[in-house]
């Protein structure tokens, strides 16, 4: 007797569900943060890290899974942890930025994070996101296809994480605290490090410098993840091509290059086959500085590891270095290697760019002055703004307000437009854009909105560079970057609507423009800000809140039964309204 057709479409539906449960797979880890000790650039300090290791624990799942961290804090001060890029579709509870969608984990205490991951894949990391304590709360996160797709490239022999960082050889937190509560410049870093280690190059630091060791003819999949607090990086090893196959969680078209340039908070897979004579050669991080060039107070060290070939053989007395790692202020080869990026775009990893605009946004990233108070006296300090309005944290975290429907945190007034239209990529420009206001003011889309948003890089302060702009929740479509002022009349023209790069973290360049697009599908409150930590503190950041759906599923779920409890900043400026007055 046959069955209906009917009926065996829907057996074969849920056979094609209940697969899909079987195959999540449910993890649970323990992040223990303490101050741990640790000696580099011949001194030693006490720094804040999980699990007594720096980077901290890797986190290995498949697409699709779900994984439950318990944050210990046994350290100083209040943290959290963002899982950045991460979409966690519905639950921003867990997203992890203080003051937006929590409050610190106070010492002494703990909080399990649900980080729920849905359609990443490749590379994604964890870091803290609360003052500058990412500095040393950081860590890989591995997504691994499920077994039916695979890799979209021949599965490679073996695989290497490495991840670049910054090391301070003061306290980082107490020296940035200090520098905002006068309004001064924030600190620089002394080295720039590979897997916690600064390398051959730095001082009293030789003997510790990471190796990675390879056999010759095999393909490594290198998983590479930019922690450093507020530098693009140029990164190369010595005779070995890159080919890059992924960025940000999502697959990209094979690009083989030299070298790569990475900003702070992106994620890069790329192959690497050990074809070369057996040797040692330098795996090698520099900053690309994107400043004006009588800048040049910026960390110049070059942070380097080893790749060792295994073997019989006689090693050189030093190892080669990449002789194609462009120079700090080298412009065109992070212009040209970032124009090479596409989208995979294939049947299996398919992109779906928005082509039917409901908001369109125009968002000037500034640097300027705010005024605030310091032992009793109004004084002006370094800000930054969006649309000249320089973020301010709230008393309470903006998801909560939200939710309970709080009044008196947040204002939904965050602008689609700059109060003032001028030439922002001009050599001068007026004297009034120094200025900005300070405010919580949120922006709030309906569900399912279609957004395209254009940041446009001024040169306020002849302060131009590169500003490396983070969207939690989300990944979007970079359809298009240009530089000068953006004209909405012909540069949509060129937009690349066919096969655009998808990412959670994109440039800005210096003097131009990106533009960008995405479906506004995830109901919950979420993080828009410049990865440049700087600048984060300074307040080149917004909220934007998504509203739910017409379903449960298209909703913000229900809290969890306990969040941290809420507590003024450890680091922010002191709120003033527009007069100046204190706001308490």
């Amino acid at each position: 007797m046959s069955l209906p057709s009917g009926f065996v479409k829907l057996l074969l539906l849920y056979g094609i569900f209940f697969l899909g449960l079987a195959q999540a797979k449910v993890h649970y880890h323990d992040f223990i943060l303490t101050e741990t000790n640790f000696t580099r650039l011949c001194s030693s300090k006490s720094l804040l890290v999980v699990n007594e290791s720096l980077p901290g624990p890797v986190i290995r799942v498949t697409k699709g899974d779900t994984v439950y961290v318990n944050v210990h804090n046994q350290g100083d001060y209040g943290v959290t942890i963002h899982w950045h890029g991460v979409h966690q579709p519905g639950n921003p509870w867990s997203d992890g930025p203080e003051y937006i969608t929590q409050c610190p984990i106070e010492p002494g205490s703990n909080f399990t994070y649900e980080i729920i991951f849905s359609d990443e894949e490749g590379t994604l990391w964890w870091h803290a996101h609360s003052d500058w304590t990412r500095a040393g709360v950081h860590g890989a996160i591995v997504v691994l296809p499920n077994e039916e797709t695979g890799f979209p490239f021949p599965k490679p022999d073996g695989e290497e994480i490495l991840v670049l960082g910054s090391w301070y050889v003061g306290d980082v937190n107490e020296e940035v605290a200090e520098d905002l509560e006068n309004g001064a410049d924030t600190p620089r870093s002394d080295s720039y490090t590979i897997n916690g280690q600064p390398g051959d190059f730095c001082v009293c630091s030789n003997e510790s410098t990471y190796r990675w060791q390879v056999d010759y003819g095999k393909t490594y999949l290198l998983r590479l993840v930019n922690a450093a607090m507020n530098a693009e990086l140029y990164f190369a090893i010595a005779q070995h091509n890159l080919t890059v196959v992924g960025l940000d969680g999502s697959y990209v078209k094979p690009v083989i290059t030299g070298f790569v340039m990475i900003a702070p908070g992106q994620t890069m897979d790329m192959l690497v086959t050990a074809k070369q004579p057996l040797g040692r050669y330098y795996v090698a991080a520099r900053q690309y500085d994107s400043a004006r060039s009588d800048v040049t107070d910026y960390d110049q060290t070059n942070a380097t590891a080893i790749l060792e070939y295994r073997g019989n053989y006689t090693p050189s007395a030093d190892p080669i270095f990449p002789s194609t790692l462009p120079s700090y202020e080298d412009f065109a080869p992070a212009m040209s290697f970032t124009s090479r990026l596409r989208s995979l775009a294939n049947r299996d990893h398919p992109v779906n760019v928005p082509k039917n605009i409901t908001t369109r946004m125009y968002i000037a990233a500034s640097m300027n002055t705010v005024t605030f108070d310091y032992e009793g006296t109004t004084k002006s300090g370094l800000a930054s703004s969006l649309n000249n309005v320089s973020w301010i944290n709230p008393s309470t975290d903006v998801l909560l307000a939200y939710y309970r429907n709080m009044s008196g945190i947040y204002t939904p007034d965050f602008p689609d437009y700059p109060p003032v239209l001028f030439n922002f990529t001009a050599d001068e420009v007026p004297d009034y854009t120094t200025t900005t206001i300070q405010g919580t003011k949120v922006k709030i889309f309906d569900y399912d909105e279609e957004v395209e948003i254009v940041f446009q890089g001024t040169n306020v302060f002849d302060a131009s560079e590169d500003h490396p702009m983070h969207l939690h929740g989300y990944t979007f479509y970079v359809v298009g970057s240009g530089y000068g002022n953006f004209d909405n009349v012909t540069d949509p023209e060129g937009y690349n609507l066919v096969d655009p790069p998808k990412m959670n973290t994109v440039s800005l360049p210096k003097k131009g423009w990106v533009a960008l697009r995405f479906k506004a599908s995830n109901p919950g409150v979420w993080l828009w800000h410049c990865h440049l930590d700087r600048h984060l503190s300074w307040g080149m950041d917004t909220v934007f809140i998504v509203k739910n759906g017409g379903t449960r599923e298209t909703s913000i779920r229900e809290p969890p039964p306990y969040m941290p409890p809420c507590s003024s900043s450890a680091i922010r400026l002191q709120r003033l309204d527009n007069s100046g007055e204190k706001i308490n």
